[in-house]
């Protein structure tokens, strides 16, 4: 049993902030929330543990590769420059970074597995660094049979390469995917080995470019036969809303629900390119869409249509993608982008409060769980709870009636975290993850790092090529950057 006492206290999205309450935690739930004398109150500032929707558990900041500024469809080809490290190691470091964030509940879409061993041991691996670190994860396993280079096939792009380059890059994407059957059958193995109650596995085709329809079908029916989620990416990028009209004039989106894919299981990430229709079709379905906001920017892929979402009653939840805004996994920052970006212009109101918050708490719990509670701080819901430093935030407040919640939403980052609760176990305090060594595991992994890059030599060599040649493929006459 555990007394908590908070200046302020926001129990739900649809909930006004209270003040002077004291939440009471055992067995990792919510046992009472009760009104205290504001002279008890410690100076708290208390809200559900925040939901990162979509990410994929990568402990290596992609700038520190060169990759910082770059379209998505060179980027992407920079995630083979990083050495095979660990993957208890990366995902210390990785799950460490998302607590000390503010996360408490993470989406680990694994496209890149460290490879060192079979993915079910992988797996059970990293759900086992999950668990020491201590937060809820749902992993889904990627998915993908074509297309590795460019959305159609890899030869013109090999054909313009230097023949040295081009044996390179071959060795990379020439292996042999696996037909549908047995990508459905390799997640009930991953399940097997890895799902428990704080670890959700999932399917994770990594998007309708990279999976053929016969693939996307299997998923679909496997997921509605067994309830299993679904995680997958969605109109990222103008190349790929272009893909998709050519491949699918009469509609993505409808193609998808032909497909079956679409249906509460569902999450999509990013949608910047989903148009009105498409987003009522997701919305009548029910399907979640994870925003990422600071992922979109960096990849220079655009803005999410989030008013346009909001107003078609889609389900939005918010995701970092590996991307915050300063390179980092401030949750909290994230949140505060989010709200700036699409609260509206002027006087109209396009995403109020309760939107944002459902995006920060509330609607990703679903997407990563596969629980539908809304991460309410209620009698006998979890007891996943983010306690902020109301002193540090409100150091120079002139007015008793201040909003604090928007002072919260303007000011607070990572830096404010008093504690992170999870499951009633306390994951972060003052800055540090009580579970695990984050520096020491950060130092091992960033040595190993860069012991392991003189063995990418050859894959850098034939980036430039290969990124000039990407680069002509989609913009065959490029403007002055």
């Amino acid at each position: 049993m555990r007394t908590i006492n908070c200046a302020h206290l926001i129990e739900a999205a649809n909930r006004v902030v209270a003040s002077s309450r004291q939440i009471r935690i055992d067995d990792g739930q919510v046992q009472a929330v009760t009104t205290i004398a504001p002279a008890d109150a410690e100076p708290l500032f208390v809200m559900p543990a925040l939901v990162n929707a979509h990410d994929h558990g990568r402990a290596v900041r992609t700038s520190s590769l060169g990759a910082g500024g770059k379209p998505l469809e060179t980027w992407l080809q920079y995630q083979a420059l990083i050495p095979a490290v660990d993957p208890y190691l990366v995902a210390i470091v990785a799950l460490s970074r998302a607590a000390l964030g503010g996360v408490g509940v993470l989406m680990m879409h694994l496209t890149r597995p460290q490879g060192l061993t079979d993915l079910p041991h992988e797996a059970a691996t990293i759900a086992r660094a999950a668990s020491d670190v201590g937060i809820r994860i749902g992993f889904a396993v990627s998915m993908r049979d074509r297309n590795p280079l460019v959305y159609g096939p890899s030869e013109p792009i090999l054909n313009a390469l230097p023949p040295q380059a081009r044996r390179g890059v071959e060795a990379i994407v020439s292996r042999p995917p696996l037909q549908p059957k047995a990508f459905v059958a390799l997640v009930d193995e991953v399940a097997s080995a890895a799902a428990g109650p704080l670890f959700d596995v999932q399917f994770g085709p990594n998007g309708v470019q990279w999976c053929s329809d016969s693939l996307l079908a299997a998923i679909a029916e496997a997921s509605q036969r067994t309830g299993r989620r679904i995680h997958m990416h969605l109109l990222e990028t103008r190349y790929q809303r272009a893909w998709a009209d050519a491949n699918h004039p009469q509609g993505i989106v409808k193609h998808l629900d032909a497909l079956g894919l679409l249906s509460p299981r569902l999450t999509l990430a990013h949608c910047v390119w989903a148009r009105a229709d498409e987003l009522e079709l997701l919305a009548a379905r029910g399907v979640t869409i994870a925003v990422n906001s600071s992922s979109n920017l960096h990849l220079r892929s655009g803005i999410a249509p989030i008013a346009r979402m909001a107003a078609a009653g889609c389900r939005m939840a918010l995701g970092i993608d590996g991307g915050a805004l300063d390179d980092d996994d401030d949750a909290l920052r994230e949140l505060r982008l989010w709200h700036l970006l699409h609260v509206g212009n002027g006087f109209d109101v396009a995403v109020n409060r309760e939107q944002l918050l459902r995006a920060a708490f509330a609607n990703g719990r679903f997407s990563v769980t596969n629980h539908a509670d809304d991460g309410a701080l209620r009698p006998g819901g979890p007891a996943d709870l983010l306690l902020l430093d109301w002193a540090a935030i409100d150091d120079d407040r002139l007015g008793a009636d201040i909003d604090a919640l928007q002072l919260v939403l303007t000011r607070a980052a990572a830096r404010h975290i008093r504690e992170l609760i999870v499951a009633g176990r306390t994951v972060v305090k003052n800055g540090a993850v009580i579970s695990v060594d984050f520096d020491a595991a950060r130092t091992e992994f960033v040595g190993r790092l860069r012991a392991g890059m003189h063995d990418k030599a050859s894959v850098a060599a034939a980036l430039p090529a290969l990124e000039r040649a990407i680069a002509k493929h989609f913009e065959p006459n490029p403007g002055c950057f």
